[in-house]
């Protein structure tokens, strides 16, 4: 590894750095086709069949206990993200909505967060409405009205609290990034992208480790 990082780490760090690139590249809409792209890229070295939809169960270890994720209907899920894209709501609530149905989804066999959370970002990126990204030192009550929200189905809380607590605004030059379509990441931007995953690595290896002591063994909301 370097510094430190084990190159399992390294690899996902560098297929996130590159899920970011085609999610602020890619000129054509958000559609479920570019979902699937964007999954290939950022699980590559962590998902089974990296790109494709789930079409098996698997629980997910929350606080509050194993949730089950529903069945996975391609169809279904066309029709979700073609009709919230057309609604009328705002760019940054169609953005959370979004991310936070796919996260409760589980879409795919891995990188679930990761996908959701690049994907809404491009309807911010591309409405220029700034980005949704929750702090570090949130992410434990994140985490917790996380799992809430899987069980009840219902994310009025959860969208309220990431407005107040993981909405921030663009960044000039990424704003200039996404009007003009840079084709890579500046060697600063990547520096930045790297010390914040190390950061995120870190949190969540102690999470889990924190997991494995309370004999929870699946995903309890932390994978990235």
């Amino acid at each position: 590894g370097v510094d430190g990082i084990p190159i399992d780490d390294i690899n996902i760090i560098v297929q996130l750095k590159r899920g970011w690139q085609f999610a602020i590249n890619e000129k054509k809409p958000l559609d479920l086709n570019f979902e699937k792209r964007l999954n290939a890229i950022v699980a590559r070295d962590t998902a089974a069949f990296p790109g494709y939809l789930r079409n098996g169960s698997g629980g997910v270890a929350t606080y509050r206990g194993e949730f089950e994720p529903p069945m996975i209907e391609e169809n279904k899920e066309q029709e979700y993200l073609k009709q919230l894209l057309v609604s009328d709501r705002t760019a940054t609530d169609k953005a959370l909505t979004l991310m936070y149905h796919n996260m409760r989804q589980q879409m795919f066999y891995d990188g679930n967060k990761r996908t959701a959370t690049i994907a809404a970002n491009k309807i911010m990126i591309d409405n220029g409405a700034g980005l949704i990204n929750v702090p570090l030192d949130k992410w434990p009550t994140w985490q917790q009205k996380l799992a809430d929200y899987y069980f009840s189905n219902d994310m009025t809380d959860l969208k309220d609290w990431t407005y107040q607590n993981g909405i921030f605004g663009m960044e000039p030059n990424l704003q200039a990034r996404a009007e003009h379509k840079s084709q890579e990441l500046s060697e600063s931007d990547e520096k930045e992208t790297i010390a914040e995953f190390k950061k995120m690595l870190k949190s969540a290896k102690k999470s889990k480790q924190n997991k494995k002591q309370r004999g929870l063994d699946r995903d309890d909301g932390l994978e990235l």
